[in-house]
């Protein structure tokens, strides 16, 4: 009997510990949008942007920056009362020149070219490999940078996956692709030092097999380097007080297949899986669909990204958004509201004034 009392009472305990993580999240629904930063801080244009973005009813500004510029914003989203997230490019580094000095540290495909000889799809496609422990450290050396920067709402990953391979269906005809398998250059993971390390533990090198993309082991594998890169990356955030967020694929399942990303993994703080349905030839109902998906997967806040091109009809985003909430999810995010229309803008104003006043 006392044991099933002291039992009873650690379970109180950890029902109390988790309710408290809970009640710290707004009751709001946030409202969020994605923007890139300027090459040289300008107050005044800045100011114009957050005088757009609070008229929609946006709280949350996601800027890919570097922390000085960063740094140098904060004090004008102060006095605005703007929640900044610094957004930061994680594995893929287009044009980074001090990872450019380090060919060993790009992801390799099954091929066996590396992501800064062979851009796949695009130019700026230049993707570290998370298996090479110098371009970890780097990885890791960015991140506390951004922990610096004073109040930030949340260090915001992106690009913290391998390279599509496989990519939506409306994007494969741009590229000439029909991809109803997986293709070897665009198969990434396979660095040596993954291949040694896969070896170490089930003495097969995964290159010797005939369809190593279909080896289960071997994609858990390549999995783990990511959550193990991202999880370190949310404890020196936390050591610092700041959250970690993650722009995401779709649902975990549909981001294991298409981009080896189990974010569902990962001890995030929230993410923003980008459920934009027209990359996939998919109504509105899909996010709908999808939103519910990463609602049931995670224990952390969703906030749903949705892509304004995607969304040009003002009924379609006011019901993505509807469905978002309906759904399960804490708020949505916006690429971007820099571009709206005056009627993607009024669903805007006219649900943030349902849903938070």
């Amino acid at each position: 009997m006392k044991s099933l009392i002291t039992f009873s009472v650690l379970l109180l305990l950890f029902a109390c510990n988790r309710t408290t993580v809970t009640v710290t999240e707004s009751n709001s629904f946030v409202f969020s949008t994605w923007t890139h930063a300027t090459d040289k801080y300008n107050e005044e244009e800045w100011q114009e942007k957050f005088d757009l973005y609070k008229s929609l009813g946006i709280s949350d500004v996601l800027v890919g920056g570097s922390a000085e510029f960063l740094t140098e914003l904060m004090p004008l989203a102060n006095k605005n009362n703007l929640k900044i997230h610094a957004w930061v490019w994680v594995l893929n580094r287009p044009n980074d020149t001090i990872a450019n000095k380090h060919p060993e540290w790009y992801a390799v495909n099954r091929n066996g070219k590396n992501s800064l000889e062979y851009r796949a799809y695009v130019d700026y496609y230049q993707w570290l490999s998370p298996f090479h422990p110098e371009a970890r450290e780097y990885i890791k050396n960015n991140i506390k940078k951004l922990t610096a920067v004073p109040g930030l709402a949340s260090i915001h990953l992106d690009y913290v996956r391998y390279v599509d391979v496989i990519l939506g269906a409306d994007l494969q005809p741009k590229y000439g692709l029909v991809q109803d398998h997986e293709m070897p250059e665009y198969d990434y993971g396979y660095h040596p030092i993954a291949r040694e390390g896969f070896k170490k533990i089930f003495n097969k090198d995964p290159l010797d097999f005939e369809h190593p993309e279909l080896s289960t082991e071997w994609r858990q594998y390549r999995l783990n380097a990511i959550t193990t890169l991202v999880n370190e990356l949310v404890e020196i955030a936390h050591e610092k007080d700041i959250k970690m967020t993650a722009a995401v694929f779709p649902f975990p399942e549909m981001a294991r297949q298409m981009v080896r990303q189990a974010w569902n993994d990962w001890n995030l703080d929230a993410s923003y899986p980008m459920l934009y349905q027209n990359f996939y030839r998919e109504n509105v109902n899909w996010i709908g669909f999808a939103a519910e998906q990463c609602v049931n997967d995670v224990g952390f806040p969703i906030h749903v990204g949705l892509y304004s091109p995607g969304l040009e009809n003002a009924t379609d985003l006011e019901q993505a958004i509807r469905l978002s909430k309906e759904k399960g999810a804490k708020g949505i995010s916006i690429f971007t509201a820099d571009d709206l229309s005056e009627e993607q803008k009024a669903v805007f104003v006219k649900l943030n004034k349902e849903f938070n006043q």
